[in-house]
């Protein structure tokens, strides 16, 4: 069977890559391949639904780019469509005095991205977008806000129909061979041939690079991000997305609190390695995926450069009151009854041989073929953004 395009990955990147791929090229005959029996079965379904305005990218990174053009491209798609989305807006809040200069150059981040109607909080004034928030300062976000990335999903599934693009789930693409201007994609049931290429397996993007024959310069590292929902009966202390300024000498982002679009509020997520690729509790362990992870040496370089941070992770993972206590810092009144165990996400996180995380979105690609290697957050909300990216790469390429 050939195809004009084809498209691995069913999560929310590649739906939307194979939408705007479909946009830009009417008429062409695109396939999509995810190996899961329905799609945004991993990190699409297991994200905390946040439409990310772009404010703590690098100014000039792709982040920072695709977040600001995907946030908006998202927010039209989703009236479009009548996904539920709404862009309430968050607080980002200094708890302690050297976080002040942070939250200064969060500002100057956001202002150089293009975010529109920041504005600096006064405690009071945090008081009365969120009455229950401590802060000695805060940063309001209007533009940030929830959806219903399955709606998303769904939409994306949709419009890719529409448009003539075929979509085959349980497809599993085991390998990857170019000969004479054609490549052969060969899953489990069969082969496929195309001149393109597009490759957006997100927990398994270094692994498909691998198998069509390129040799990605960092490794995924599945860190697992665990979250706690607040009873519904105290949800009154959050009115919509309250954030931490973010630590320098933490990779990730914190703990915070977000309102979810279909209802009920999450706390966290904290940061742990995962012992599978697709592990979602301390309990899924793969053998093969584990021995990966820990032979590689850029992971004993991270957790050497930050060996206090990864031990408190895992014990704030095993322990209630210390992860209660990270909330209490931005909502002192929370207490540990108000948490029940929520769900967890796993994040595809592209790691260096040197220990470092690949800040950016990632791409790398050879004639006819082009692989997505690392698009963590806010790779959902770019997503729109970063199809439209990948479609003109390819417009670009055909047209040498």
């Amino acid at each position: 069977m050939r195809s004009d395009f084809i498209v691995i990955g069913g999560g929310i990147v590649g739906l939307a890559a194979g939408l705007r791929i479909l946009e830009a090229n009417p008429g062409k005959k695109l396939l999509l391949l995810e190996k899961e029996s329905s799609l945004g079965q991993h990190q699409t379904g297991h994200n905390s639904g946040v439409l990310h305005a772009g404010l703590y990218y690098k100014p000039g990174s792709l982040k920072a780019k695709l977040a600001v053009e995907g946030l908006r491209q998202m927010v039209v798609f989703c009236q479009r469509h009548g996904v539920s989305h709404e862009q309430c807006g968050k607080i980002v809040v200094a708890t302690e005095p050297d976080e002040l200069p942070r939250l200064e150059k969060l500002v100057e981040r956001g202002v150089a991205n293009g975010l529109k109607g920041l504005r600096k909080l006064s405690p009071e004034q945090i008081r009365e977008i969120e009455p229950y928030a401590a802060g000695l300062a805060a940063i309001h976000v209007p533009e940030e806000g929830i959806v219903d990335y399955a709606g998303v999903v769904e939409a994306m599934a949709k419009e890719i129909k529409a448009l003539g693009g075929e979509i085959r789930n349980g497809e599993r693409v085991d390998r990857l061979k170019e000969a004479g201007g054609i490549w052969r994609v060969e899953t489990s049931s069969e082969t496929y041939e195309t001149k393109q290429v597009v490759a957006c397996a997100g927990l398994h993007s270094d692994r498909v690079a691998l198998r069509s024959g390129m040799k990605p310069t960092a490794k995924i590292i599945p860190f697992r991000g665990e979250y706690y929902m607040i009873r519904k009966e105290r949800q009154f202390l959050v009115r919509n997305l309250i954030y931490p300024v973010p630590d320098p000498q933490f990779p990730f982002l914190g703990v915070h609190f977000t309102r979810m679009v279909k209802g009920g509020v999450e706390a966290g997520p904290n940061a742990v390695l995962a012992m599978a690729r697709e592990g979602y509790t301390w309990g899924d362990i793969n053998i093969m995926d584990l021995a990966e992870s820990l032979s590689f040496p850029g992971l004993w370089k991270f957790m050497l450069k930050y060996p206090s941070i990864c031990s408190y992770e895992i014990w704030r993972s095993i322990n209630r009151r210390e992860f209660c206590r990270s909330l209490q810092k931005l909502v002192p009144e929370i207490c540990e009854q108000d948490l029940e165990t929520g769900s967890a996400g796993v994040r595809a996180q592209a790691m260096s041989s040197d220990g470092s995380l690949v800040e950016d979105f990632s791409f790398v690609e050879e004639p006819g073929i082009l692989h997505v290697v690392n698009a963590p957050s806010p790779a959902a909300t770019a997503s729109l953004a970063i199809g439209e990216y990948v479609a003109r790469r390819l417009d670009l390429k055909s047209a040498k």
